[in-house]
């Protein structure tokens, strides 16, 4: 039984959970790479690959899609210009979690997600 544990909100509200993640999302599409937390790379990890999968094919829904979730209309033509067409021979698994250690503050785990 799993008493007492809750993963995955991050003591946060639906809707800021929500823009923490989309935030983060775009942010790994526009910089490439960035630092976080693990349990906050491994809940963005899918939606990252989400959109970079919706940019593979480049349809109109598929944007629109795309443009629905992600914050900034640059990122979203990066991604379909540049990320879409890297990424087309492949099958999956485009980012990477590579561990960091731990922060010095609290002693959270740090981890970098990066685009394969």
């Amino acid at each position: 039984m799993r008493h007492g544990v809750v993963s995955g909100r991050f003591d946060r509200p639906i809707g800021y959970r929500q823009m923490m993640f989309r935030n983060l999302v775009t942010e790994i599409l526009d910089h490439e790479k960035i630092k976080t937390t693990e349990p906050k790379a491994k809940a963005v990890r899918g939606m990252a690959e989400k959109m970079i999968t919706l940019a593979k094919s480049g349809e109109l829904h598929d944007r629109r899609q795309a443009l629905s979730f992600i914050t900034d209309k640059k990122v979203a033509a990066k991604l379909f210009a540049e990320l879409g067409p890297r990424y087309a021979q492949r099958s999956g698994g485009y980012t990477r979690i590579v561990k960091l250690g731990t922060r010095l503050g609290d002693g959270a785990s740090i981890v970098q997600i990066e685009l394969v």
